[in-house]
């Protein structure tokens, strides 16, 4: 078994154990059996081709070449666009370093691959500017786009090795806002096992402040919005966050300390890197024991490498009063608030809602 698994991840012993008679197929996309092997050849997956390579039985044998095409933008590395250009869809595959103990993917995976999708999604519509995300007009006037509020609501996590389809499209939030949203399919199954929805802003690079869309940008992303939501209204996570103090807090994680890789190319701590903070004060058992099926995030304020910050959590029973947040639309098991400050002067960066179901009763209910 051991030398089979290191023939299909391209690597050869230096005797004849598991030479093949005739022609073979190997792939090195997936950790799974030959059974997902159709799903991806030909496919261009993660940015790579994948693609067939006939067993010569040379340690040298070519099994995955990069696709570096002629055409500026490495546009064929990327997604499509489908639905008149109004939805971008790009595929990965889910790797071995992107899952948790349970060989699954975790929160800050699907949060990543959907950044990712976003910022492809503007680099493939001809608008993207020098900035990170921007259009060529935000660029114009050091602006970029920050994201205030998203909830990421998951039926199923994949696998290690799975192939994860992703599609994303914009429409308007109100007269100063974007929205934007995501759903994840599972490519073999069609099946959709993730949606998530998001409300982004504009700020000044230089200043740090808010600042209203400029006419020549609303022009610039209106062709490309589509009147669709990706999670249905009664099942949207819309409610308030509540505040958490020192009063109502149940655990407090202090002494957390961005590092350098945790600065993004708009020169603050990435939205991502909050969500594994978060988590450090929530109770073992519930990570353990039960999957993180919602997660909405509100960002309240920007956070730099050289701040020191510490993670709260409590039931949210213990946080408010109102009840009526439609967790029961979503059959949460239990249900978290939490919130990300600075450790010294108390700022909140990020306020949080999790829910979480257990994993015997959503694994039932996933077959």
């Amino acid at each position: 078994m051991k030398h089979l698994a290191m023939a299909r991840l391209g690597f050869y012993p230096s005797g004849n154990l598991i030479k093949p008679k005739g022609k073979s197929i190997l792939l090195i996309a997936s950790a799974k059996s030959s059974h997902n092997l159709g799903m991806v050849n030909g496919k261009i997956l993660n940015g790579i081709s994948v693609g067939e390579a006939p067993y010569t039985g040379k340690k040298n044998t070519e099994l995955m070449k990069e696709n570096v095409p002629d055409k500026p933008g490495h546009a064929n590395l990327v997604g499509r666009f489908v639905e008149d250009r109004h939805v971008y869809r790009q595929t990965f595959i889910i790797r071995s370093y992107e899952i948790g103990p349970d060989k699954t993917a975790t929160m800050e995976t699907l949060m990543n691959l959907l950044q990712e999708t976003a910022l492809n999604h503007v680099m493939s519509s001809g608008l993207a500017g020098n900035g990170f995300g921007a259009t060529r007009e935000m660029s114009l006037r050091k602006l970029m786009w920050v994201v205030t509020r998203i909830n990421v609501q998951v039926e199923r996590y994949s696998s290690w090795g799975d192939v994860v389809e992703i599609d994303t499209w914009v429409d308007a939030a109100g007269k100063n806002a974007m929205r934007r949203d995501w759903i994840i399919r599972d490519y073999n199954t069609r099946e959709i096992i993730t949606r998530a929805t998001s409300t982004w802003v504009i700020m000044n690079h230089e200043t740090r402040r808010l600042t209203k869309i400029p006419k020549q940008v609303r022009q610039e992303v209106i062709p490309f919005y589509l009147n669709r939501i990706a999670i249905a209204q009664d099942k949207n996570d819309i409610q308030k966050i509540g505040k958490i103090t020192d009063e109502n807090a149940e655990r407090v994680r202090s002494g957390l300390e961005p590092r350098w890789s945790d600065i993004d190319a708009n020169q603050h701590v990435n939205n991502v890197k909050y969500i594994g903070w978060i988590l450090e004060s929530v109770p073992m058992d519930v990570l353990q024991d039960y999957n993180l099926t919602s997660m909405t995030l509100e960002y309240r304020r920007e956070c730099r490498q050289s701040n020191l910050l510490e993670s709260l959590t409590s039931s949210t029973a213990n946080v408010t009063e109102d009840s009526n947040n439609n967790s029961s639309n979503r059959r949460a098991d239990l249900e978290y608030t939490h919130l990300l400050r600075m450790q010294d002067d108390k700022v909140e960066i990020v306020r949080a809602r999790t829910e979480w179901q257990s994993k015997e009763k959503h694994n039932l209910s996933s077959e």
